[in-house]
């Protein structure tokens, strides 16, 4: 049944942190994987064999299923047998799922789909969405839901080790009926080594958004023990290490805030989908957003010392040794602090080549021209500086990169 299932064809539609790295391990495994992908540069980038993420190990993935024809990025979908939709579920205004995406690139490979087609559904989405997109292609193609298996197997990997978990972490497949579920988990049993677990679509949709309101609310206790401390005039990471010491206590780490597509944006589906249901998550969701202004107002207050202080703010990433701002709290620091007019504003983020707001710096150089060092992203760089060049310097460690 595998060499079977080798046999289909894949289309991956959408190419980016999930969509890439899942196209290119199909390859890997001997699918014939076509990648669709809007954005024209990304797809060049492709064919050329090079991936436009960072992410360890992927470019040598991409080049080896470039090379041998296994995968092919394109500017339109195609037929196959399988589709992976890989693409973003952001809010709107008022934290409603914005959908859009999904419906869009639902409403673009509806003309490809035939009886016998397994869809698959892997961006974090609200109850029901999976629904939707069996809904639409029904609608468009007039096949019916015994002619196609439709599917959610949300993707639970952590950046910097994606092809490595996308293989061995345990997946979560739900179909929006049995037959949808089993097709599903078989495709998945191909390449996957952990454990395939069976639900229903709805379930499976809710299950990854738990996930992520569990480590939201988490870190905002953190956050909000950070306040608690710099109110008390204590050191948070002592504070942490010492109630850690407890066999049943395990407290996160705080930081500026909580960014990323998946933390700071799933716990408002679970809120949207039953506001009366969840005051608790909307009120981590709160405290987390709050604590980049929290961040902002530390600097201003430490800047009133100079007459006009150079501050660098180290890094932009929404967390340590990857090149995602995507949702950061870094970003929204700076923005305002530029916003804030406090002092000139330095800026180094060593996992991207350049920004479209921000001028980019050296870390060593803005060590030497700084008077104020704000370190926003535990970044291996900077936890390497050497103490000795930050003794003259006022500095506010947001993220406990330099403690130690």
């Amino acid at each position: 049944m595998a060499q079977k299932l080798l046999e289909k064809n894949i289309c991956v539609v959408g190419l980016g942190y999930i969509g890439l790295p899942t196209a290119a391990i199909l390859a890997s495994r001997g699918y014939d994987v076509h990648g669709f992908e809007v954005n024209p540069t990304v797809v060049e980038t492709i064919n050329a064999g090079k991936a436009h993420v960072i992410e360890p190990d992927l470019d040598i993935l991409v080049r080896a299923a470039v090379q041998t024809g296994k995968l092919k990025a394109a500017s339109q979908p195609t037929a196959a047998d399988v589709f992976m939709l890989c693409v973003p579920t952001p809010f709107k205004d008022g934290y409603a799922p914005d959908l859009s995406y999904v419906e869009k690139a639902t409403q673009t490979i509806a003309s490809f789909i035939k009886k016998g087609d397994l869809i698959i559904l892997e961006s974090t989405s609200p109850p029901g969405t999976t629904e939707l997109v069996a809904d639409l292609v029904t609608k468009e193609t007039g096949l019916s839901l015994h002619d196609v298996y439709f599917a959610h197997a949300p993707e639970r990997v952590l950046p910097g080790k994606i092809l490595r978990e996308v293989v061995e972490n345990d997946r979560i497949v739900g179909g929006i009926n049995d037959a949808s579920t089993e097709a599903c988990a078989e495709f998945y049993r191909t390449f996957v080594s952990g454990e395939i677990h069976l639900t229903n679509a709805r379930t499976a949709e809710t299950a990854k958004l738990v996930e992520n309101a569990f480590r939201d609310v988490n870190i905002a206790f953190a956050n909000e023990l950070s306040l608690l401390a710099d109110e008390l005039d204590l050191d948070v990471w002592r504070l942490i290490e010492l109630a850690n010491k407890h066999p049943r206590v395990n407290i996160l780490s705080p930081g500026p805030g909580v960014g990323g597509h998946c933390i700071a944006v799933d716990p408002w589906f679970l809120v949207q989908a039953c506001p009366q249901k969840t005051p608790l998550i909307r009120q981590a969701r709160e405290v987390n957003e709050r604590k980049p202004q929290h961040v902002v107002e530390r600097v201003v207050q430490r800047a009133k010392r100079f007459k006009r202080p150079t501050i660098a703010c180290l890094g932009l990433a929404y967390k340590a040794d990857i090149d995602d701002l995507r949702e950061s709290p870094a970003v929204e620091i700076v923005n305002e602090l530029i916003q804030r007019n406090v002092g000139k504003i330095q800026v180094v983020e060593p996992n991207i080549d350049e920004h479209k707001t921000f001028e980019l710096l050296q870390l060593e150089h803005v060590l030497t021209t700084a008077d104020i060092i704000v370190v926003l992203v535990a970044h291996r760089s900077f936890k390497k500086i050497p103490p000795h060049l930050l003794a003259e310097k006022t500095v506010i460690d947001v993220c406990g990169a330099l403690r130690g």
